[in-house]
């Protein structure tokens, strides 16, 4: 006997299928990169467009590496290195990780509350600064892993939508 679904329950199934990818692949589109990336276009135009050919092959590897070892072990890259390498070596590589995270999200937190004020010129951009990040410690301590997973796989989703259709209508123009 043949099962049919609602359409609705196959979206919802295929929706469940995004997860954690959908946020990581997304989460390179970050302020401080679109700064730096509009910046460098801005400066350089094309030309540094050939390291194009060199970076990206390495950075697809990292990415699949990363992927391939979350799949195997349940767990990411700092879990990983604590159950199969000496604490010694975890250490170090916190050591220089966590000022590249650091700065990396000072400098999202200092686009955005750029991007704020020239939306809203009358507020300063340290005010918005101190506002985004009181709203993301608010959120970090409030909700779970799972509920803030949830609510960025949502945003993803909307914000490629949203992109999906600007490009649909500028074709069509």
């Amino acid at each position: 006997m043949k099962t049919t679904t609602s359409p609705a329950a196959r979206i919802k199934k295929f929706l469940s299928l995004f997860g954690p990818g959908v946020i990581t692949g997304a989460s390179d589109d970050d302020p401080s990169g679109i700064a730096t990336y509009s910046q460098a276009g801005a400066k350089f135009g094309y030309a540094t467009l050939w390291t194009a050919l060199f970076t990206f092959p390495l950075m697809a590897a990292i990415q699949g590496m990363c992927g391939r070892i979350g799949l195997v072990t349940n767990e990411g890259l700092a879990g990983t290195l604590k159950r199969y390498y000496p604490k010694g070596f975890l250490y170090i590589m916190l050591l220089f990780s966590f000022p590249a995270i650091t700065f990396n999200i000072g400098a999202d937190i200092q686009g955005m509350g750029a991007v704020s004020n020239m939306l809203i010129p009358s507020v300063p951009v340290w005010a918005f600064c101190v506002f985004f990040t009181a709203l993301l410690l608010f959120v970090t301590i409030k909700y779970s892993f799972e509920k803030i997973a949830f609510i960025l796989k949502w945003l993803c989703l909307c914000c490629c939508k949203r992109h999906y259709d600007k490009c649909e209508e500028s074709q069509h123009v």
